[in-house]
């Protein structure tokens, strides 16, 4: 499956209900997920682009994938205080976010995502 570019619709859809995040967060998704947020200038964003849709294909139907353009969804990159990109913001199924800064290589990111498969 490819990597999904996320619109706050598609995020409501998807991921969480915006308003009903105040009362905490619940998930909707059926598998774990992994959100890059990025922007189209950003050359980091760049590098990591290829590599986010690689690893797609090989997670498919294990971790679904999703990319937001922080320049044109601003409302979603508040919600998670992105201040720098890109950030990616993993998603167990179970448990809170857990968000982190800065590009990562293949291997950093494919060990997050079978932590995620694993439910650890």
């Amino acid at each position: 499956m490819a990597t999904i570019h996320l619109t706050k619709g598609g995020f409501e859809n998807r991921i969480a209900k915006i308003e009903e995040m105040t009362n905490g967060w619940r998930f909707l998704g059926s598998r774990p997920a992994l959100i890059d947020f990025y922007a189209s200038w950003c050359g980091p964003c760049q590098r990591l682009a290829p590599i986010i849709d690689e690893l797609a294909e090989e997670y498919d139907g294990k971790v679904d994938m999703y990319k937001v353009d922080v320049d044109a969804e601003e409302e979603l990159a508040r919600l998670f205080k992105v201040r720098s990109i890109p950030t990616l913001v993993y998603i167990p199924l179970d448990e809170l976010p857990i968000v982190e800064l800065g590009g990562k290589s293949k291997g950093e990111l494919k060990a997050k995502l079978d932590a995620l498969v694993a439910g650890r």
